[in-house]
């Protein structure tokens, strides 16, 4: 794998397991739709987050976590209700009879709402002069292979929430994609999924002169001896931590912070600088 420094680096990085991951464990039945799901993404989505900056690991953290959480762990594209609950709804435009069912909510963060389809074609054609399809007139290709990506990436450009991801801001971001608190403990669980698994891969990258006694250490490693090793130098260096072995949020932190502290990238993973500046050598 090359450095995952360069910006387009990470999304390109994503693999369908990975995306596996981030949404979680489903029942056997499900687990089919999910890779394949999976494997659309993996396919389409990497070079349009590259394309549209979504390529910092806190931005590709929170768009990948978030849709996670829309579309059932990966599981469907389509929202598994009728959309008979959105009829009527003027303030989504469904303004025509049948509106709400034909336009219920499709990709991976579910666009819903005849007004946000129209605006969704508006948009992509301003993207890719050429044959974009209407999706108010046929909704049902928002769901196909070549524009459900771009979907999702509509709406992430469009609400600016780039700006929201830097600052790790996931009760803003969950309120405008679904206009409220629903499922944010869910999402929380999937954002934390795709930390680790963004961890996970940037530290796949890194090297120390001894990776035996000074590991490369990351967010989501669990009941690891190692990582009571990091936590008992970091508790050394002051961090309010607990020696328990599990690489959480709070390890991450006190790393990041005892890494700005010395003048090293913040990155929250151990590499070989990281246990210089820790052990004193």
């Amino acid at each position: 794998m090359s450095s995952l420094t360069d910006r387009s680096s990470l999304p390109h990085a994503l693999t369908a397991d990975v995306f596996c991951r981030i949404g979680g464990p489903v029942p056997s039945n499900r687990r089919g739709k999910q890779q394949i799901n999976a494997s659309i993404l993996h396919i389409h989505l990497p070079e349009l987050m590259a394309l549209y900056e979504i390529d910092r690991p806190l931005r590709v953290a929170h768009f990948l976590g978030q849709l996670a959480h829309e579309s059932d762990t990966f599981c469907t594209f389509e929202e598994y209700a009728s959309g008979a609950a959105y009829e009527g709804r003027a303030d989504l435009g469904n303004t025509e009879r049948g509106d709400g069912t034909r336009f219920k909510g499709r990709g991976p963060i579910q666009l819903t709402g005849r007004t946000n389809y129209r605006r969704f074609t508006v948009w992509l054609r301003k993207q890719l002069p050429g044959n974009v399809p209407d999706f108010e007139l046929q909704p049902h290709l928002v769901t196909s292979d070549d524009w459900v990506c771009w979907s999702a990436i509509y709406f992430w450009v469009v609400n600016d929430l780039n700006r929201l991801a830097d600052r790790d801001n996931i009760l803003a971001i969950t309120r405008i994609i679904n206009g409220g608190k629903n499922g944010l403990d869910d999402r929380k669980v999937k954002v934390g999924l795709a930390k680790a698994e963004i961890a996970r891969l940037l530290a796949s990258t890194e090297t120390t002169p001894d990776a035996v006694q000074y590991p490369v250490l990351h967010r989501g490693l669990m009941d690891d001896e190692r990582v009571e090793g990091l936590q008992y130098w970091l508790t050394k260096h002051g961090a309010p931590i607990g020696v328990d072995g599990d690489f959480g949020p709070a390890t991450e932190l006190a790393l990041k912070t005892f890494q700005a502290r010395k003048g090293l990238a913040a990155t929250g993973i151990s590499d070989g600088a990281t246990w210089s500046a820790l052990v004193g050598e």
